[in-house]
């Protein structure tokens, strides 16, 4: 019923609170889905992830612009966020204190999303466990390359694709 990149998505939000691979998987499924279909509501779920890292990371500024951005979203796309099994005015209501937070600088807390279908809880919870982790456990402060992923991963695969991309837009121009 739901993608398995959302799937993957909950697991990394709730269980292993990888914000930034949260981002990634999702950035990845958004890009596969064709332009004519509804889309924005999944940039929603990929800001709150990015605002969630920015704010671990005491970034408040840019956690500040997203976590406001999602909420935008959010409301604006209340019917597909719905679909997703979410309570959309639960979710308001968080990222609304989330912001409230940052604003005033307070240091990051991890907050689960509002899961309504059951079934969907159930089989993050399972999935959370199939991975070594427990759905819902608070994020883990002291690990340094989760709060500071991006600039401690590999980023010699980013490297290589960039390049590839460039290569194939000057082909394009020239030929």
């Amino acid at each position: 019923m739901y993608p398995k990149s959302y799937i993957e998505y909950l697991v990394h939000f709730h269980g292993l609170r990888d914000y930034f691979e949260c981002h990634e998987i999702l950035e990845e499924y958004w890009k596969s889905i064709p332009k004519e279909q509804p889309k924005h509501h999944w940039v929603g779920l990929i800001q709150i992830a990015v605002g969630l890292y920015h704010q671990r990371r005491g970034n408040f500024p840019g956690a500040y612009r997203m976590i406001k951005s999602a909420l935008n979203i959010v409301l604006q796309n209340e019917k597909a966020i719905t679909a997703l099994g979410l309570d959309t005015l639960q979710l308001q209501q968080q990222l609304q204190s989330k912001l409230d937070e940052i604003k005033n600088k307070k240091p990051y807390t991890s907050f689960n999303l509002p899961i309504t279908d059951q079934q969907l809880l159930q089989k993050c919870e399972q999935e959370c466990l199939a991975v070594g982790c427990n759905f819902g456990i608070p994020s883990d402060l002291d690990n340094e390359f989760l709060v500071h992923k991006h600039t401690l991963r590999d980023r010699q695969p980013v490297i290589e694709e960039r390049l590839e991309q460039q290569a194939i837009r000057k082909k394009k121009r020239e030929g």
